[in-house]
């Protein structure tokens, strides 16, 4: 078509369509990937800035292409090349400053002025050189009324989409949606007001008609590779996307967990600790307010020593359930230790309501729980902290505790309100806490040995040995007092790893002395749970150069019996470090001894309580000697221990027990004492050490 002397440039409707569905689909895009940019940091915000300008970019080359597939010229079109390649460099460019100014929290001149100007101003430029590298000769005459409105339109059109894309609506997909169709028709219409603008004489020819970028293979580059690029590009948006939502859901999850109680999902002591903080912090707080109740579940460990953790496991979550569905909407609820709650009562918490809830929190406690067929019952004991005031949060955790305690010490199964008076005890295991961590340093602990007697001779076989703190200022403190502290706190494993050291040193003197002495030490649950347990024996074995044969290693049924596969995979390690198995406290639980044949043990130990009542007991008698009967079948020597009188002693020999040990025999002595006994007998009884103590080692094999 003709005009005047110039030709007419004809659009068609299906490729204006297709040009402004592409440009909406590359804004739609590039505004997906620049709403990370102010998120991220560094590298990754450049690669995204990079990626959104990339398909702003290449959507601003493709649009004018589209749009010009359908022959809006009685001529034949070509491209050179390198205008259209500059072209594009100019519209990733200016999509950069414009994305990057648009990204950040900048003024807001900046953002919806400035950004979508720049972009405007760029996206003219590209396609004028689009147009140029046309090489149509006569040149094109530029009208430049149509440019100059092309570029108000657009900018005017970016900067609306630059709203819509800002604020709490970058991050919704619909306001992208309508930003992207909005970006869309105002690429499109830009692009056709200034292809208007260029003027074409009747007489013009291009000149790259027959180069080898015709305008039909622009099209089908355009066509194809825009739509590959800007699909690639939204599917990695996409799975970055999902992947930082499974991100945050895994975050979310890790932080809930630190924040709850894997037993009985219940928030944890951290959760309960923040929310007493704000609570007793908080501006608006009415005196007298809120209340504190610490409760403590009474004679809770013999169950779990008993039956085993598992079934203290169940025990727990079916309390916790009952405390829950009690207590729900009157307060927050918190496991803060292994049998021990708190309840934080933050309305009408007068004294008396507090009471009335403790006296219902008991009752609900004491009903028997139905586990594995048994009925279990246990009794709490409550400490409750009423008007709390002071604000501080470990005060009044503290208190709390000291006034359970004070009811556990008197028989447990009531509540009572702190005095200060019960605090005496909670601060003296404060100072015992601080002093034990001391001691540890400052290698205040000594093992004491108590000898153990081989029954049929009344020869000295062994030792054991047991830990003893000799407390600068208190003198000896008994394991009673300490070891529970020092598994409450986390030090057992410290404690642990001192006795192990010291047990194989010892030997390692008295070997060296010529006395081949045989010693035996207790393992604590918490040390079997730690992995490394047989490899840290060993070394220790091996530093002080120690035979394994030497060295006995003593469990109680209870441990033993709490998961029997965890339990035998232990054992066997243990075993394989060449050291002997002792099952400690035997009869105390409730193993089998079918079950211990599958264990790598060598040896029983009958719990003193069997052996005390010996003398006055038929039924102690009775047990006593299926024990040493069934355990002789099953190839395992037997020893008793707490031997203090000689009947006792009779009994025992009668039934075929291997070893005794007991006062009877000797008390717990230091290593030198018992080495002063065997080699000048110097010692309490008159006793001899077995002969074969005084061998010389026999080298392992191999």
């Amino acid at each position: 078509m003709e005009n005047g002397d110039y030709l007419t440039w004809q659009f068609s409707p299906a490729a204006t369509a297709a040009a402004t569905a592409m440009a909406s689909l590359a804004v739609y895009v590039a505004l997906d990937l620049a709403r990370r940019v102010p998120v991220s940091a560094g590298r990754a915000a450049v690669w995204w800035l990079s990626g959104a300008a990339l398909a702003l970019g290449t959507g601003l080359w493709a649009t004018h292409f589209i749009q010009l597939s359908a022959s809006p010229l009685p001529l034949a079109l070509g491209y050179g090349g390198l205008l259209t390649a500059l072209g594009w460099a100019l519209g990733v460019a200016s999509s950069v400053l414009a994305l990057a100014l648009a990204s950040h929290r900048l003024p807001v001149v900046l953002r919806l002025v400035v950004a979508p100007v720049l972009l405007a101003a760029g996206a003219l430029a590209s396609w004028a050189l689009y147009l140029q590298d046309l090489r149509i000769s006569p040149a094109l005459r530029w009208q430049l009324p149509a440019p100059a409105l092309a570029g108000l339109w657009l900018a005017l059109l970016l900067g609306g989409c630059a709203w819509l894309a800002t604020g709490a609506r970058r991050q919704s997909a619909p306001w992208r949606v309508l930003a992207g169709a909005l970006g869309g028709v105002g690429l499109s219409g830009a692009h056709w007001l200034t292809t208007l603008g260029a003027q074409v004489p009747l007489e013009g020819v291009s000149f790259n008609q027959f180069g080898s970028f015709s305008d039909t293979t622009m099209t089908l580059l355009a066509s194809i590779g825009c739509p590959a690029l800007l699909t690639t590009l939204l599917v990695l948006s996409l799975l970055e996307s999902h992947m930082r939502a499974a991100l945050r859901v895994a975050v979310a999850r890790i932080e809930e967990s630190n924040r709850t109680d894997a037993l009985t999902r219940l928030p944890n002591r951290l959760s309960f600790d923040q929310r007493l903080d704000v609570a007793l912090h908080r501006p608006d707080r009415e005196p007298q307010a809120m209340a504190l109740l610490f409760i403590g579940l009474d004679n809770f460990k013999p169950i779990n020593d008993s039956f085993g953790r598992s079934v203290g496991d169940l025990l727990l979550q079916q309390i916790s359930q009952r405390l829950r569905d009690a207590l729900e909407s009157r307060g927050m609820l918190a496991r803060v230790g292994g049998d021990e709650f708190v309840f934080l009562l933050d309305r009408d918490a007068s004294r008396e309501r507090a009471a009335g809830i403790a006296r219902q929190l008991l009752e609900i406690i004491a009903e028997p729980c139905e586990i594995e067929g048994r009925a279990v019952t246990v009794t709490g004991s409550i400490g409750i902290v009423p008007s709390l005031r002071d604000g501080s949060v470990i005060h009044a955790m503290t208190n709390a505790e000291a006034a359970a305690r004070h009811v556990k010490r008197n028989g447990g199964a009531a509540f009572a309100f702190f005095e200060p008076s019960m605090l005496g005890n909670a601060r003296e295991q404060v100072e015992l806490l601080r002093d034990l961590r001391q001691a540890l340093e400052r290698k205040q602990f000594e093992l004491y040995y108590q000898p153990k007697v081989h029954a049929p001779t009344g020869e000295i076989t062994g030792a054991e040995a047991l830990l003893r703190w000799n407390h600068p200022q208190r003198g000896m403190v008994s394991p009673t007092v300490f070891i529970p502290i020092a598994e409450r706190y986390g030090l057992i494993g410290a404690l642990g790893e001192w006795v192990i050291d010291a047990a194989c040193r010892q030997a390692r003197v008295w070997r060296d002395q010529g006395l081949r002495m045989r010693v035996a030490i207790n393992l604590s649950v918490h040390q079997l749970h730690r992995p490394d347990l047989a490899q840290r024996i060993a070394a220790a074995l091996a530093r002080h150069q120690i035979n394994p044969d030497l060295l006995t290693c003593e469990i109680t049924e209870s441990v033993a019996m709490e998961d029997s596969e965890t339990t035998k995979k232990i054992l066997q390690t243990l075993a394989a470090t060449g050291v002997h198995l002792s099952i400690d406290d035997f009869g105390t639980g409730y193993s089998s001894l079918s079950y211990l044949r599958k264990l790598p043990v060598g040896e029983l130990k009958i719990d003193r309580s069997f052996v005390l009542d010996l003398e006055t007991s038929a039924d102690a008698c009775a047990v006593v000697e299926a024990v040493v009967r069934l355990a002789h079948a099953l190839s395992l020597k037997v020893v008793a221990e707490g031997v203090e009188t000689e009947g006792q002693n009779r009994i025992l020999r009668s039934f075929g027990c291997d070893q005794l040990q007991g006062y009877l025999f000797a008390k717990p002595m230091t290593a030198t004492s018992l080495s002063l006994w065997a080699m000048n007998e110097v010692g309490p009884r008159d006793m001899h050490f077995r002969d074969s103590l005084f061998r010389d080692t026999v080298p392992s094999p191999g």
